[in-house]
């Protein structure tokens, strides 16, 4: 215990030793681009007081790198300078709290004078100071110099072409960064793909759309040279389709060993189309079984078998018997006929699309009028730039038949199992019935109409259900028709036939009133024909229950249909004897006599063919008389069949729709079908040809020229509601669809026996139809200009299209140019209506493959771009547009053409801005001496000129004093000096020759092995003429000639300049006693060293002997004061060279 304090309480001290504040913030120096999001984070650890700590920022500047200048703070708004404090506001700088203790930087728009020393600062929450509290790290911000460009352009392709598109990243970043290149696909709104990549690692990679087309090769990303990326795709396939792009990054590696992307582009995009080459499609038509009963449902399946079916267009059709049930366009809406509409709009009848390939149709209850054959038509579209469609193939199975039989006649009203009738006083029944007849009695044919009404005490409960039934002289009972609650229509077994022809036929003409017709009754039909009607409603569980039941009836007799012949009998001879009919009701009568006693004879079933011409004869053993004419009472009655013979010009444009109507005037009965046939006659036939017919059954039969022209899928026919208009459509005329039309009408009765009859035919007038061409609009700006540009530059031929004929026609763009002395046009590139780029034979000539560049930037304007052009390229441009139409049947025909103005562009050369001056001012040099030759080009004429340098001696010709004059001659040459300088030119010989490739040519004679060449600067060539000779004495001048490249890499000479003469003295020194000395070693050594030793020795004589002769005068005259006569040194001047020679010289007062 006595030790536990002194522990404790060193801990205490070791904790507040270990608890010191320590602010870090990201490692530096950071480089970031202009423009570009940046962040910094920041952390504090170690300290006291709350978790959430504040964070403050600020920045030094390099300009000032002692000067604090406040950018942000989460705790102070009035903390950020004036230069901050808008961009704090506006939300560009801002800290973002990642924990309490940790904070980001975040500056999003950087820029330039961002850049300097940050700290981040934490303001002190402890209880003392202890730590640091703040943390500094560097920021150089650098230019943005990436760049990404790709041409933008719209490529047609089909499936399996290859696909290549090159992008350009280039970047001047002077610090070491990498480069990340991607090319994604963008389509419509889904998330961009990647295509293929180049990471910063060089490592490449794809999605998983892409990932096993770029192991087997056939999606490759290339580098050609330092800045070009080649994205290529072997075989394009139809999910390819999409807008292409190329991203790129510049990573940069940070202090902390971190890759960040200090900037990302994208170039512009290229749409790529790509058009499936499996244009096949099948189809199937399927259903469970072909027998059915009535009220059962039968479910029709067309199967559509073809690739890519969503990215395609197919219009499906349903059949019946040859008659349109429902059509159904790309979007899926169907579009019924009015009858199936009825039925649709009950709820009986539905046509789909189950999923892309499936189409359904279902009939909910049969019906026994559903027999017959079910067909659909499969018809793919072509959708055009307009958003209209165009009909491509179309393709149908085989007919399925189906036959609906009737149910048994073993029911009068019968309830489903699952439906009850009310108890008694629940809910009664307040309908009443009541049934009216056309009759009671009638003649065999006659017609039969019933109605029955239903009166109810208040409104309507529910719905109603009605049976038709007959009960015969012998009580039995037989279902004519049946309607059941959902409006279905059904007739009775011994009915159906009858009532497949029409001769039996039901109808609810109003909610509460039914009727039933019976045409061309028979005998058997006698009978009562009584009305049941049950009363239904829904239950609150939503089944439907029966109310209750009502009946009315009446009677109906049928008088049998015959023809009595009587005749008189004498004892010698027969005599026949006429009847004639007595006025009585239509279509029945009966006979009077205008003879004698009658005689009955019936014929039953009398038919319309018999002609109404009937004979008596005598019985055997009796005198025969002669037959009698007699008139049967359904002999053929007199046609009142008329139809329209009305003229009529119809004149319209193709793809339009040619309404021909056909309209039957007056008939011979209500009750008579009409067959129509149409028929077109055109000039070079002789006899119309059938286009289609529709029997008096409603059937459909397509003739010759329908099915020789194609016309199935375009013909519409239609029977109005009136019964005597009937209507046929040619959808999308054509222009040979022009003719003359008209139909063929044929009446047509039931005759008792239930057999149809055709009683009559008539045509109608004739429609003068004329299919055109649509009227063309095209045409084309005519301006006319003048461009004149210099070569290496961009000429652009812009080709406008101010009006065409139709929004959906495609044009065939061509370019062709007129060159100078040249009558003819050749074509330079040419566009076609598939939007694929053709270079003309012009292009192969002048080397334009490579050169041309084609953009559209808004409908109708077509630019050509020649780049980098030459003189050749010189000429008279002008574009050709041709205009194509689709053709109803999908062929594309040139509609028209025109030409735009034209453009005469010259291309110049550069002009000639080439000087030259000789540097080197006139010398004078000593023979042997080197003198230099300097040629300077002052001004060129593009800093792509290369020169080639000559240097030239001018001498005058053989005949003149001088080969050439000096310097002091050349002053005082005179205006004669002249004259005859032109009358007598110079002679100039070549020096040295360097041509513009820097190969040398030949050295002249007199100076080979002479010369030096020097280039001191691309500007200022040397030429040294060494070992001077008197000869070498003359005018010298340099000449230059300017080559440049033309855009085909071959170099042309531009110009050439000669620079102004100068002049050079060699100086002769002859003989002189100076050259023979020099000239000579031995006379050199004998003359200039010799001697001085002998003078040496000569000297050192005389003063021994002076010496000792003054020695010995010391004696003798020194003594008197006499002076001795004393030779001072003489002086000896020499020169250690051989140009003079010594000068041997004694002073004056030399010698005492």
């Amino acid at each position: 215990m006595k030790c536990f304090f002194p522990v404790l309480s060193c801990l205490a001290v070791l904790g507040v030793v270990l608890a010191q504040r320590h602010v870090a913030v990201q490692e530096g120096p950071l480089y970031r681009t202009e423009g570009s999001h940046i962040t910094i984070w920041c952390n504090v650890s170690g300290y006291q007081g709350p978790s959430e700590q504040n964070f403050q920022w600020s920045i030094y500047l390099p300009s000032a790198p002692e000067r604090e200048v406040q950018i942000v703070s989460t705790v102070d708004s009035s903390f950020p300078y004036a230069i901050y404090t808008q961009r704090v506001r506006g939300g560009k700088i801002y800290v973002e709290r990642v924990q309490g203790n940790s904070a980001l930087l975040h500056i999003t728009d950087l820029q330039a004078r961002d850049a300097g020393e940050y700290e981040c600062h934490t303001p002190n929450t402890d209880e003392r100071y202890f730590g640091s509290y703040s943390a500094k790290m560097n920021l150089v911000v650098i230019p943005d110099t990436l760049q990404t460009t790709a041409v933008p352009q719209t490529l047609h392709k089909v499936e399996q072409d290859p696909l290549e598109l090159t992008c350009e990243v280039a970047t001047e970043t002077l610090q070491h960064s990498h480069l990340s290149v991607a090319w994604l696909r963008q389509r419509g709104g889904e998330k961009p793909a990647e295509v293929i990549s180049l990471s910063r690692d060089f490592v490449l990679h794809s999605s998983s759309e892409y990932a096993q087309r770029q192991s087997l090769g056939e999606v490759r990303l290339d580098k050609l040279g330092s800045t070009t990326f080649r994205l290529t795709v072997f075989h394009l396939q139809p999910s390819d389709q999409g807008e292409f792009y190329c991203e790129a990054a510049e990573w940069i590696q940070d202090p902390d060993g971190s890759w960040y992307a200090m900037t990302r582009k994208r170039s512009e995009g290229t749409v790529v189309n790509v058009q499936p080459t499996d244009k096949e499609f099948t189809v199937r038509l399927e259903t469970e079984k072909r027998l059915y009963t009535v009220g059962e449902q039968v479910e029709f399946r067309c199967i559509l078998e073809a690739q890519n079916v969503p990215d395609r267009y197919f219009a499906v059709s349903w059949a019946f018997n040859s008659s349109l049930i429902a059509s159904m366009g790309p979007n899926a809406v169907p579009v019924l006929n009015s009858e199936f509409a009825h039925r649709e709009a009950r709820g009986q009848l539905k046509v789909a699309k189950e999923s892309d390939g499936v189409f359904v149709l279902k009939i909910y209850h049969l019906r026994q009028e559903d027999s017959g054959k079910y067909n659909c038509r499969v018809t793919e579209r072509e959708k055009t730039v307009t958003g209209e469609f165009i009909d491509k193939e179309s393709k149908r199975p085989k007919n399925i038949p189906i036959i609906v039989l009737p149910i048994t006649d073993n029911w009068v009203v019968k309830v489903p199992q699952h439906h009850q009738i009310l108890p008694q006083g629940h809910l009664e029944s307040s309908i009443s019935v009541e049934v009216a007849s056309n009759a009671s009695v009638i003649l065999e044919g006659e017609n039969l109409h019933f109605s029955c009404s239903i009166r109810m005490a208040g409104r309507p409960q529910g719905r109603f259900s009605v049976v038709w039934q007959l009960v015969d002289r012998q009580n039995r009972r037989s279902n004519i028709m049946w309607l059941d609650r959902d409006g279905t229509v059904q007739p009775g077994a011994s009915y159906w036939e009858r009532s497949s022809f029409g001769g039996v036929q039901m109808e609810q003409v109003q909610p509460n009133s039914f009727s039933l017709g019976i045409f061309n009754s028979r005998k058997e039909d006698e009978g009562q024909y009584e009305c049941h009607v049950t009363e239904w409603v829904r239950a609150v569980d939503g089944e439907w229950q029966i109310v209750g039941e009502r009946r009315a009836s009446t009677p109906i007799s049928i008088t049998a249909l015959g023809v009595k012949l009587e005749e008189f009998w004498s004892g010698e001879r027969g005599h026949p004897q006429e009847w004639w009919p007595q006025e009585g009701r239509q279509g029945g009568g009966r006979w009077r006599d205008v003879g004698v006693k009658p005689a009955p004879c019936r014929l039953p079933h009398a038919e319309p063919r018999f002609g109404g011409s009937l004979a008596a004869f005598s019985p055997p053993g009796a005198v025969w008389g002669s037959a009698a004419e007699l008139p049967h009472p359904l002999s053929s009655a007199v046609t009142k069949l008329q139809v329209s013979k009305s003229k009529r010009t119809l004149t319209l444009v193709e793809n339009r729709p040619i309404q021909l109507s056909c309209s039957v005037k007056s008939q011979t009965s209500q009750n008579s079908h009409f067959a129509v046939l149409w028929y077109v006659h055109k000039p070079s036939d002789a006899d119309g040809k059938l286009i289609l017919k529709t029997t008096h059954s409603s059937a459909f039969e397509y003739g010759t020229y329908a099915e020789e022209e194609g016309l199935r899928a375009r013909l519409q026919f239609e029977r109005h509601v009136s019964g005597g208009l009937f209507s046929l459509t040619v959808q999308r005329a054509e222009v040979s669809d022009s003719g003359s039309y008209y139909c063929h009408v044929e009446e047509w009765l039931l005759s008792p026996n239930y057999a149809w009859y055709k009683l009559a035919e008539e045509v109608s007038g004739r429609t003068e139809v004329t299919v055109k061409q649509p009227d063309s609009r095209l045409r084309l700006s005519q301006a006319q200009g003048n461009l004149s540009v210099l070569e290496t530059q961009q000429v652009q031929l812009e080709c406008v299209v101010l009006n065409r004929t139709s929004a959906a026609s495609q044009l065939v763009v061509e370019w062709f140019v007129w060159k100078p002395n040249h009558p003819e046009r050749e074509t330079v590139a040419r566009l076609s209506r598939e939007a694929t780029f053709h270079y003309g034979e012009q292009a192969a000539k002048n080397n334009l493959k490579g050169r041309l560049h084609l953009e559209s930037p808004s409908p109708g304007v077509y630019r050509l771009f020649i780049q980098n052009v030459a003189v050749q390229d010189s000429g008279t441009y002008s574009c050709r547009v041709e205009e194509w139409l689709p053709s109803p049947s999908g062929v594309w025909y040139k509609r028209a053409e025109d030409t735009a103005g034209q453009m005469a562009v010259t291309i110049m050369r550069p002009d000639a801005a080439l000087q030259v001056d000789m540097v080197v001012p006139n010398a004078t040099v000593s023979e042997k001496a080197a003198f230099q030759l300097d040629c300077s080009i002052v001004s060129r004429s593009s800093q792509d000129s290369r020169f080639a340098v000559a240097w030239y001696s001018l001498r005058t010709k053989a005949g003149g004093e001088r080969d050439g004059p000096g310097l002091g001659e050349q002053e005082e040459e005179g205006d004669e000096e002249e004259e005859e300088e032109e009358e007598d030119p110079m002679e100039r010989m070549a020096l040295l020759s360097v041509g513009p490739d820097a190969v040398f040519g030949p050295e002249g004679s007199p100076w080979e092995g002479r010369l030096r060449f020097q280039r001191l600067s691309p500007l200022l060539y040397r030429l040294t003429v060494l070992q001077a000779s008197p000869q070498d004495t003359g005018n010298y001048s340099c000449r230059v000639e300017e080559w440049l490249p033309s855009p085909q890499k071959e170099w042309y000479r531009l110009t050439e300049e000669e620079s102004a003469p100068i002049g050079i003295r060699v100086l002769d020194t002859s003989s002189t006693l100076q050259s023979i000395i020099c000239s000579n070693d031995a006379l050199f050594y004998f003359v200039f060293f010799y001697p001085f030793p002998i003078f040496g020795i000569l000297i050192i004589t005389i003063l021994l002997v002076r010496f000792k002769s003054r020695n010995s005068s010391k004696n003798s005259d020194g003594k008197n004061g006499v002076p001795l006569l004393w030779i001072k040194e003489p002086h000896l001047n020499y020169s250690p060279t051989c140009l003079e020679p010594p000068v041997l010289s004694i002073h004056p007062g030399a010698i005492d």
